[in-house]
């Protein structure tokens, strides 16, 4: 297989059928040994957190296409770590989506003279990210993307939508489990204009507290997918 992009969680490979693999890795994004999701960089290793990720995948994945949204997921080999997945373009060099439910994390870190850590956001707030390690991942507005040539206003409404609306059903499943979402972070593409979810719904994208305390990825994992 051609290997086409190499990422932090992930690397990505070229199948012959004209669609794409995702190779899940053990990686972690964190700083200092600590699991953060917000963070830009690989802070630590868990083993067996790439097939931890995808199973979390798996699960969503369905739960969003009985919900009638549209993604790229085709098919996964768990044992192997990998999923097969219909090809996309990602807008510009690679953009992240995150819902915050939760001020917490590098929103505090840049907004914090005026929230308070932990305070919830109604409805949930929508913001994006360039994916570019050496500038920090830096935010981009909607207005942004339109002006830089990266995606329609068109298409910047229909990634925010689709984001609130797959939040909520994965908040709301969590819930069921008396799980807490404070944020998730996602990845969207096009393919002919239109706009779905790529790459994954994984437990290392997303901060999940139980009451008070921050549930790890592979104890997270495990909390969905064994009930």
């Amino acid at each position: 297989m051609n290997k086409i992009y190499e990422g932090k969680t992930k690397d990505v490979y070229e199948l012959d059928n004209g669609n794409v693999m995702l190779k899940f890795k053990d990686d972690c994004t964190g700083k200092d040994g600590v699991f953060d999701p917000g963070e830009n960089t690989v802070g630590l290793t868990i083993e067996g957190i790439g097939k931890e990720n995808l199973k979390t995948s798996i699960y969503y994945f369905d739960m969003l296409k009985e919900a009638g949204i549209k993604t790229h997921y085709v098919s996964a080999d768990i044992e192997n770590a990998t999923m097969e997945v219909l090809p996309g373009k990602v807008f510009g060099h690679g953009l992240e989506v995150i819902c915050r439910l939760v001020a917490t994390g590098s929103f505090i870190r840049r907004y914090g003279e005026y929230i308070e850590d932990g305070t919830v956001l109604p409805g949930g707030y929508v913001e994006c990210t360039f994916k570019n390690d050496e500038k920090g991942d830096p935010l981009v507005t909607g207005e942004g993307l339109a002006a830089l040539g990266v995606m329609s206003p068109e298409m910047f409404e229909s990634m925010k939508e689709q984001t609130l609306k797959i939040t909520k059903i994965i908040a709301d499943d969590l819930k069921t489990i008396g799980l807490d979402l404070w944020d998730i972070k996602f990845e969207f593409g096009y393919n002919n204009d239109e706009v779905i979810l790529i790459d994954e719904i994984a437990s290392g994208n997303m901060r999940v507290y139980k009451g008070d305390t921050i549930v790890d990825p592979v104890e997270l994992t495990k909390l969905i997918l064994n009930r």
